[in-house]
Parts: C-alpha cells; structure tokens; sequence
C-alpha cells in the first residue's frame, strides 16, 4: 500500500494520536464518515432546485410592463 510496511504506518498512527488524543479521533472518523455519505447522497441524487432560468417571450414581457 503506497510502499509504506507495517512499522510505517504504526509509526504513523501513534504520531495521530498523539496529535489528535485518543478522545477527538472518534469525533474526527464521525465526522469524515458523515461527510462521505453526504457527498455519495448528493452526487446521486437528482437536483431538488432547478436554477435555470426560464426563457420568456419578448412580446409578452413588453406587454406586462406597459400594463403595469
């Protein structure tokens, strides 16, 4: 994996808790994990707000502003 062995990567992990605290890396892996299932639910979901916007007729437009 990436060329890192097994001494590598334990190394790796005691400097992040170390860094993080045994306390905040629960929050820290929740938090990454919400985000991953957020960013999957969205890129897969269709769009609720349509922001295109609609095309109007000229004629009409000059009419209900000459009404107004």
């Amino acid at each position: 994996m990436f060329g890192l062995g097994t001494t590598e990567l334990i190394i790796i992990l005691v400097i992040i808790v170390i860094l993080f605290g045994s306390t905040r890396l629960p929050q820290i892996g929740k938090g990454i994990g919400e985000a991953i299932k957020n960013f999957k639910k969205s890129s897969s979901a269709v769009d609720e707000i349509d922001v295109t916007p609609e095309k109007k007729a000229e004629g009409s437009e000059a009419s209900k502003e000459s009404k107004s």
